[in-house]
């Protein structure tokens, strides 16, 4: 047997008994996914009037195809269930594989767990190789388990089964991804930060050239357009997912030859030495000291962000009178350029809003992750008190999103105004302030979990989860308005009209003040790295 590779069953079996449930959450997100697609779209719309009337709806705001891709058939159930779910089912089963590869090659590494393993009978490659092999038998579940049940749910067999093999061979693409950064980064952390910022910069770049109708080859450069090219239902076309394989299989092999060539503990980017003697004399310098690297890698991408949301919005007049069915409501008199551009930049700066909560929930996380790594008691034991070190970490994690929201703001309201669309550049930068309340919401909420109820981390998600899942997809299922609500960007108001109700704004920062007063109350009274 190769030495390199020694004791890899044990790791493999040892791992998937005590990982493997990390990707349940995943695997039943994506199943309930494709699975409500098939079931409700024929109950929701019943006949293909309604049908026609929601493809209408869609083309009217080009933002879901950003997210979504292109509608290329919404008269049927499957062609339904491939637009809705096969960009949303890839990106989650691609976060899945990052997170798995990342967390078993590198993660047992920052902990210590890699050294004691590799005390025994182990080869070099072994852990890269049971990292891999947990994110190919997950990401596999993920495919199998959602066709299945789409089918027993009343989906087409060829289509659930092509749309399942995209979420499956997205996930080993990713899988290759997270290895190659796990080799790359000086940490877990970065490892991730690298693999998720490919994932979802090749996810917006796909959505993006197929809402401009860019050319062909942008979207054959990028893997995530191999899948959308599958066009499950419509045209069921199997020779991408073997370009996916192709591409996954070399992005493994080149894992391990820099696994070979890197020493252990580091990673192939050397870190910058820190200063001989310790200069932060304060929590607040201390909080930056720690999340200074992500701040700025995600202020750079919501300079993109607000770049790519910019241009687009640039389009948008010709973008709606490119879909037929949105250019005979237009000719009706039913609604005006103006009110979908109006309704346009409500829903991408709401996405923006979720997206810019996301580095704030990890800054919250941070927290926590200093905890277990025994670095936070210490500095208890002195004279900082627990309201000002969680109140400096906190000052950050509602600071850095605050800015993104405006940083996205600009860039679009930059492009937007110097278009011909009907659009003032004061208007949008009001509209990017007003989703800013939103956002604290989503972050307070992890606030409150990571203060008061750690053992749940997890939970701290849930904010950023719930809002994108009622904002974005909840109105393609006609939900009820107390649904809707329960998302914070559901009440913010447009600022356009001359008459806005602000009053949302309001209510969900009630909300906000209650999150933060749970977990600063929670954080000053329960025990410190607490794991149960």
């Amino acid at each position: 047997m190769n030495t390199a590779l020694a004791g890899t069953r044990p790791l493999l079996h040892a791992t998937l008994r005590h990982e493997g449930r990390s990707f349940a959450p995943w695997i039943a997100i994506v199943t309930l996914l494709s699975a409500s697609s098939v079931l409700l779209y024929p109950l929701i719309f019943p006949d293909q009037a309604d049908r026609a009337t929601f493809a209408a709806t869609v083309g009217s705001n080009p933002a879901l195809g950003l997210i979504f891709g292109p509608a290329f058939d919404l008269s049927t159930d499957d062609g339904f269930n491939a637009w809705r779910t096969l960009a949303l089912g890839g990106f989650l089963t691609g976060l899945a594989a990052i997170f798995a590869v990342v967390k078993a090659a590198r993660g047992q590494e920052d902990s210590g767990q890699a050294e004691l393993l590799a005390s025994g009978v182990m080869g070099r490659q072994t852990r890269l190789l049971t990292a891999v092999s947990l994110a190919l038998i997950g990401s596999l579940l993920v495919g199998v388990i959602s066709a299945l049940v789409t089918v027993l749910c009343g989906g087409g067999w060829e289509n659930s089964l092509l749309l399942s093999a995209t979420f499956t061979v997205t996930g080993w693409m990713f899988a290759g991804v997270a290895a190659i950064t796990a080799q790359l980064g000086t940490d877990s952390r970065t490892a991730n930060s690298m693999a998720v910022a490919v994932l979802g910069a090749l996810f917006v770049l796909r959505g993006f050239v197929y809402s401009i109708e860019a050319s062909k080859w942008t979207i054959w450069i990028n893997p995530l357009g191999w899948m959308t090219e599958t066009r499950p239902s419509t045209g069921n076309d199997w020779l991408p997912v073997l370009y996916a394989l192709a591409l996954s299989a070399a992005m493994f092999g080149a894992a391990f030859i820099l696994q070979a060539r890197r020493d252990f503990g580091q990673g192939a980017i050397a870190p910058r030495p820190g200063p001989a003697r310790g200069k932060v004399r304060s929590t607040i310098r201390l909080a930056w000291r720690l999340n200074v690297g992500p701040i700025l890698t995600w202020a750079l991408a919501f300079v993109v962000l607000g770049i790519v949301f910019g241009y687009f919005a640039t389009s948008i007049h010709d973008m709606l009178e490119g879909d037929s069915a949105v250019s005979q409501i237009l000719a009706a008199g039913a609604t005006s350029h103006s009110e979908l551009t109006s309704a346009f930049l409500v829903t991408i700066l709401s996405l923006a809003g979720i997206l810019a909560a996301i580095p704030g929930v990890q800054i919250v996380l941070k927290v926590r992750s200093e905890e277990l790594e025994d670095r936070v008691e210490p500095l208890l034991a002195g004279a900082i008190s627990r309201p000002r070190y969680y109140a400096s970490n906190v000052f950050f994690a509602f600071l850095a999103p605050t800015l993104y929201v405006l940083i996205a703001g600009l860039g679009i309201a930059g492009l937007a105004a110097s278009a011909d669309i009907g659009v003032e550049f004061a208007n949008v930068i009001l509209q990017a302030g007003a989703t800013i309340p939103a956002v604290w919401t989503i972050v307070a909420l992890s606030v409150a979990v990571i203060g008061a109820r750690p053992a749940v981390s997890l939970a701290a998600w849930a904010g950023v989860l719930a809002s994108f899942g009622l904002t974005i997809l909840g109105p393609t299922f006609k939900l009820w308005d107390w649904a809707l609500a329960i998302s914070p960007f559901w009440h913010v108001p447009n600022v356009t009209p001359d008459s806005v109700d602000w009053s949302g704004l309001g209510w969900i920062s009630l909300f906000t003040l209650g999150f933060l007063l749970a977990g600063f109350v929670g954080f000053r009274r329960r025990d410190v790295a607490r794991t149960k």
